[in-house]
Protein backbone atom coordinates (compact mmCIF):
# COMPACT_ATOMS: atom_id res chain seq x y z
CA UNK A 1 0.00 0.00 0.00
CA UNK A 2 1.42 3.22 -0.64
CA UNK A 3 0.89 6.82 0.26
CA UNK A 4 -1.82 7.17 -2.96
CA UNK A 5 -4.29 5.06 -1.13
CA UNK A 6 -3.82 6.30 1.96
CA UNK A 7 -4.86 9.52 1.02
CA UNK A 8 -7.56 8.15 -0.69
CA UNK A 9 -8.72 6.68 2.16
CA UNK A 10 -8.02 9.99 4.14
CA UNK A 11 -10.34 11.57 1.69
CA UNK A 12 -13.01 9.63 1.42
CA UNK A 13 -13.52 9.32 5.53
CA UNK A 14 -13.29 12.89 6.20
CA UNK A 15 -15.59 13.34 2.72
CA UNK A 16 -17.41 11.30 4.78
CA UNK A 17 -17.88 12.59 8.22
CA UNK A 18 -18.34 16.16 6.54
CA UNK A 19 -21.58 14.72 4.17
CA UNK A 20 -22.89 13.32 8.00
CA UNK A 21 -22.81 15.78 9.64
CA UNK A 22 -23.39 18.77 7.66
CA UNK A 23 -27.19 18.51 8.02
CA UNK A 24 -27.23 18.25 11.24
CA UNK A 25 -24.83 21.40 11.83
CA UNK A 26 -26.49 23.21 9.34
CA UNK A 27 -30.21 22.43 11.44
CA UNK A 28 -28.14 24.15 14.23
CA UNK A 29 -26.73 27.10 12.76
CA UNK A 30 -30.13 28.02 11.23
CA UNK A 31 -32.27 27.44 14.75
CA UNK A 32 -28.92 29.23 16.77
CA UNK A 33 -29.19 32.23 14.03
CA UNK A 34 -33.26 32.44 14.34
CA UNK A 35 -33.36 32.93 18.15
CA UNK A 36 -30.34 34.88 18.36
CA UNK A 37 -32.12 37.46 16.07
CA UNK A 38 -35.06 36.77 17.84
CA UNK A 39 -33.33 37.98 20.67
CA UNK A 40 -31.87 40.95 19.73
CA UNK A 41 -35.01 41.83 18.38
CA UNK A 42 -37.51 41.78 21.82
CA UNK A 43 -34.01 42.11 24.19
CA UNK A 44 -34.56 39.21 25.76
CA UNK A 45 -31.10 37.80 27.44
CA UNK A 46 -31.73 34.45 28.51
CA UNK A 47 -29.49 31.78 28.14
CA UNK A 48 -32.09 28.71 28.08
CA UNK A 49 -33.76 30.26 25.01
CA UNK A 50 -30.96 29.46 22.94
CA UNK A 51 -29.76 26.43 24.03
CA UNK A 52 -33.54 24.28 24.20
CA UNK A 53 -34.34 24.83 20.74
CA UNK A 54 -31.06 23.98 19.23
CA UNK A 55 -31.42 20.85 21.54
CA UNK A 56 -34.45 20.28 20.08
CA UNK A 57 -34.06 20.85 16.57
CA UNK A 58 -30.95 18.58 16.81
CA UNK A 59 -32.46 15.63 18.53
CA UNK A 60 -35.82 15.87 15.48
CA UNK A 61 -32.58 16.08 12.52
CA UNK A 62 -31.00 12.80 13.98
CA UNK A 63 -34.76 11.46 14.58
CA UNK A 64 -35.28 12.04 10.69
CA UNK A 65 -31.90 11.88 9.26
CA UNK A 66 -30.87 9.33 11.67
CA UNK A 67 -31.39 6.46 9.25
CA UNK A 68 -29.54 7.98 6.12
CA UNK A 69 -26.18 8.94 8.63
CA UNK A 70 -26.36 5.86 9.50
CA UNK A 71 -26.46 4.45 5.91
CA UNK A 72 -23.50 6.46 4.81
CA UNK A 73 -21.42 5.66 7.59
CA UNK A 74 -22.07 1.81 7.15
CA UNK A 75 -21.46 2.05 3.33
CA UNK A 76 -18.13 3.68 4.22
CA UNK A 77 -17.11 0.58 6.52
CA UNK A 78 -18.36 -2.00 3.95
CA UNK A 79 -15.86 -0.83 1.16
CA UNK A 80 -13.23 0.15 3.66
CA UNK A 81 -13.21 -3.61 5.37
CA UNK A 82 -14.15 -4.92 1.48
CA UNK A 83 -11.15 -3.95 0.38
CA UNK A 84 -8.95 -4.70 2.94
CA UNK A 85 -7.09 -7.27 1.19
CA UNK A 86 -5.93 -4.54 -1.18
CA UNK A 87 -4.69 -2.71 1.32
CA UNK A 88 -1.98 -5.30 2.96
CA UNK A 89 -0.07 -6.27 -0.33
Amino acid sequence: MDISHITRITTEAIYTVIKTAAPVLLVSLIVGLTVSIFQTVTSIQEQTLTFVPKILAIFISLILLGQWMMNNLTTFMTNLWGDFSLYIR
